[in-house]
């Protein structure tokens, strides 16, 4: 199927029940989502699978996936790479954006639920979590990327990986606000790590090729806010003939013939962001020509050869889906986090707090 345009106020449920009942079956008795049937599980897909049964008001489901995290947190607020079937599947590093993206899940989550006690209860793991991830921040302001097996730093600095932790910075300070316990050194990172993205680019791909042929290096920081609103639609304008494909959707990488939804999907959320909707409902009709009848979504499409490559149907792109279809739609509460940046103050939201006990809420 292609050609569905979505607009507010339009979600297809019947359309999506399929997806999360996908995702839904996927997820494993210890609440952990692997990729699929068989395979690993990393933590910042993990909480993106999460993110889509929040969507689809699976929230007994959405909340075993996060307390799987917290249950097998480590000591310094970490996780490894990867995990199977109940064990670690790769000790060899443990990734800084994997690690902060709890904080996103989680604020998504409550902003979807309205669970505050599923908020305490996440409360001690989101700050492990996050400390974990400032402690890696160098004095430019960049995050370093992982540690290794011995936890030692791997100094060097990725686009994409930073700009995703700027918005789990955003998402954990306003948890923090929410529960009374502002963590202001948490809103200083952010803006360390902001100036560092905006103003040192000499930061990040200091050790390896640069990483610039990626597409989500090219949209990341407009989803996330690194690059503001104003002038996010000249930011991917300049460069959108090298990554999209018309009627198919958005590059992995700009010089190989392959597109992928889930990349197409975040660019959605980017074109949102940009105010640019016209162009983002337009590329999220194209992609459901690579939905399979049982509502999973094939990674992608090599163009040259006229295949799905690789033979996969990921739980991390049908939540993609699911979160594009709800910025588009504002189905849920939750349908503007990834198209605005929403730093909650102190003294307003303590405001609203004794507004709701007043009132009964």
């Amino acid at each position: 199927m292609s050609g569905l345009f979505l607009s507010k106020g339009l979600y297809p449920e019947d359309f999506f029940r399929a997806t999360i009942e996908f995702l839904k079956r996927e997820q494993q008795a210890d609440g952990s989502i692997p990729w699929f049937e068989g395979g690993h599980a990393d933590p910042w897909d993990h909480v993106e699978s999460a993110m889509g049964l929040s969507i689809g008001g699976e929230y007994d489901a959405a909340e075993r996936a996060y307390f799987w995290l917290r249950d097998s947190q480590l000591a310094d607020g970490s996780w490894w790479a990867a995990y199977r079937n109940g064990e670690v599947d790769n000790r060899e590093r443990r990734e800084t954006n994997f690690v902060a993206y709890i904080a996103t899940g989680v604020w998504h989550h409550y902003l979807i639920s309205q669970r505050r006690e599923f908020l305490q209860a996440m409360w001690p793991c989101v700050q492990r979590a996050i400390n974990f991830v400032v402690g890696q921040q160098s004095p430019h302001g960049d995050i370093n990327w992982a540690v290794d097996a011995d936890g030692q730093s791997m100094e060097d600095a990725l686009v994409t990986g930073c700009a995703s932790i700027y918005k789990s910075l955003e998402c954990a300070w306003n948890i923090s606000v929410v529960l009374g316990e502002p963590r202001d050194e948490w809103r200083t990172a952010r803006a360390a790590l902001g100036d560092a993205m905006r103003n040192k680019p000499e930061r990040f791909d200091r050790t390896w090729e640069s990483k610039a042929r990626y597409s989500m290096d090219w949209f990341y920081p407009v989803l996330t806010g690194v690059v503001p609103p104003a002038k996010g639609s000249a930011h991917l304008q300049k460069r959108w003939g090298e990554f999209v494909e018309d009627g198919l959707g958005c590059r992995c990488v700009s010089d190989e013939p392959w597109v992928t939804v889930a990349e197409s999907c975040e660019l959605t959320m980017a074109l949102l962001a940009a105010g640019d909707h016209a162009r983002a409902v337009n590329v999220y009709s194209w992609l459901h020509q690579w939905r399979d009848g049982n509502g999973e979504y094939w990674t992608g499409y090599q163009m040259v050869e006229d295949l799905l490559w690789p033979d996969e149907r990921p739980t991390w792109t049908a939540a993609a889906i699911l979160l594009a279809a709800d910025a588009l739609t504002e189905h849920t509460p939750a349908h503007h986090l990834f198209k605005e940046v929403r730093l909650l103050e102190v003294e307003a939201e303590l405001a609203e707090e004794a507004e709701r006990y007043t009132s009964g809420r």
